[in-house]
């Protein structure tokens, strides 16, 4: 079986609260996008994944997809696989890639094993894997708080825009993005800014965490301002970085504009 795990973005990121466990509250708007990897699972007599694209620095056997087979074989008498995994969704880019690998893994596993598991269970199974892997279960707009793993379904469409995703050739850690965050309710929950026209959002929608990671890598702050300059009608960086997404209202070739990057453009 082959399936196509996608990429997500975050509308806005607000660091409410610290937490007595020393996380973070946020709130956020997780939106997927087209920007995919391939994976596929064959029967085999050992289970193994074979890894190809971009190069992932961890080895094969500690793969986030493995992780996710392992945790549904301890509750359920698993095949053997052979797992085919083509990355192409950018790593440390704040786009999910990982976590949407295991969770597409999960669903895969149980279509092709007849597991009959609810959504509703996969996603508890999802959140023992990483926080953002139970968003990846049904894939549709949420607004999430707590950690980033407590979703509530939005009403929001952005058929008929464009999207320019850019990563520079640098990563921010967890530690960097909130070395100088500071957390604050804010004004206008992002439920309410996402009802008015996405023109709106860029005097009404912000990322917290930019603050802390635009001064450390000016480089990223660029990209979103060369967006800006190229008709995006919102930009921002997504999640914790390093990438950076414009949104706009007609197709889009702007790749010349940022040497040494990834950049994706198309529909969103």
């Amino acid at each position: 079986m082959l399936t196509f795990p996608n990429a997500k973005i975050n509308l806005g990121l607000n660091i409410v609260s610290k937490r007595p466990d020393g996380y973070h509250n946020i709130e956020t708007i997780f939106y997927p996008i087209p920007v995919k990897d391939a994976l596929e699972i064959i029967p085999a007599n050992e289970t193994e994944i074979i890894q190809s694209g971009i190069k992932i620095d961890v080895p094969a056997e500690k793969n986030i997809v493995i992780k996710a087979h392992n945790i549904l074989a301890k509750e359920y008498s698993l095949p053997k696989f052979n797992i085919y995994l083509l990355k192409k969704i950018p790593f440390g880019a704040g786009l999910g890639g990982g976590s949407s690998d295991a969770a597409f893994m999960l669903k895969m596993l149980n279509e092709v094993c007849e597991l009959n598991i609810s959504n509703e269970k996969l996603e508890n199974i999802a959140s023992k894997i990483g926080a953002d892997c139970p968003f990846f279960i049904n894939n549709k707009p949420v607004f999430a708080s707590g950690i980033g793993n407590i979703f509530e379904p939005i009403n929001l469409s952005l058929d008929g825009l464009y999207l320019c995703l850019v990563k520079p050739d640098v990563s921010v850690s967890t530690p960097q993005a909130y070395s100088n965050a500071k957390p604050l309710k804010p004004e206008i929950s992002l439920k309410e800014i996402i009802k008015h026209p996405v023109e709106d959002w860029k005097d009404l929608m912000i990322n917290d965490f930019e603050k802390s990671v635009f001064p450390q890598f000016p480089q990223i702050a660029e990209i979103k301002e060369k967006l800006y300059e190229s008709g995006a009608i919102y930009a921002s960086m997504s999640g914790s970085g390093s990438s950076v997404f414009g949104i706009f209202k007609n197709m889009t070739s702007l790749k010349e504009n940022f040497p040494n990057c990834f950049v994706w453009e198309g529909k969103i």
